[in-house]
């Protein structure tokens, strides 16, 4: 699960610290694609009425696979390997 997390991590996907209402997916999904959270969040409902159910299992999984966001900007629990 970690190499999912180092993934995510890598191409931005991270649940930002501000920002948040439940588990901060939707604001790193928006941030990740260059959209404030807001519309990001009703993207997903739109999305949930045109697909039903779907989204309801996937949010929880992202929760489960995005790593949190650290204060300095890195995600929390991995390794700081600094550059030699």
């Amino acid at each position: 699960m970690n190499d999912i997390r180092d993934r995510f991590r890598n191409q931005g996907l991270v649940r930002p610290r501000d920002g948040r209402v439940l588990g901060g997916v939707c604001a790193g999904l928006g941030r990740r694609f260059g959209i404030d959270p807001w519309p990001a969040r009703l993207l997903f409902v739109l999305l949930l009425l045109i697909v039903p159910g779907s989204q309801i299992l996937i949010y929880p999984v992202l929760w489960i696979l995005m790593p949190k966001e650290s204060v300095s900007g890195q995600a929390v629990g991995t390794a700081y390997a600094p550059n030699v």
